[in-house]
């Protein structure tokens, strides 16, 4: 499993390299353009209204010990409101490694991208 992963952040890493070489002349954005491999786009800037974001957390293999975790870190962030598990095609199996995360102004994906990591769930946002 944590092979997977490696290779799909290796494989991000390449993209990104490829994508900001190609445009050398561009000015740095508060974004980071979404890659073939991860599909995401991260903004480094706090939200400037309140909304909601998919997040997928392959690493969270249980709802009942792993995604509390996983909803207490979030929650313990600024400007977030809500984190709820996605609806699950068996309620007695986690086979959706998906969150919903609610949030207020101000809120920053960046951070709370970093804390879920520290926490030991890497996870990426779903356009």
């Amino acid at each position: 499993m944590k092979s997977a992963v490696y290779i799909v952040a290796a494989i991000a890493a390449a993209g990104i390299v490829v994508l900001l070489s190609s445009k050398p002349d561009q000015p740095a954005s508060s974004e980071t353009v979404a890659v073939p491999a991860a599909a995401s786009v991260v903004v480094s800037e706090p939200m400037s209204e309140a909304g909601e974001l998919k997040l997928e957390v392959p690493g969270m293999h249980c709802q009942h010990a792993c995604f509390p975790r996983v909803q207490e870190t979030l929650k313990s962030e600024a400007g977030v409101a809500d984190v709820a598990l996605v609806d699950q095609p068996d309620p007695n199996l986690l086979t959706v490694k998906e969150v919903i995360v609610r949030y207020e102004e101000g809120f920053r994906v960046d951070e709370a991208l970093k804390n879920l990591q520290e926490a030991g769930y890497d996870a990426t946002m779903i356009p």
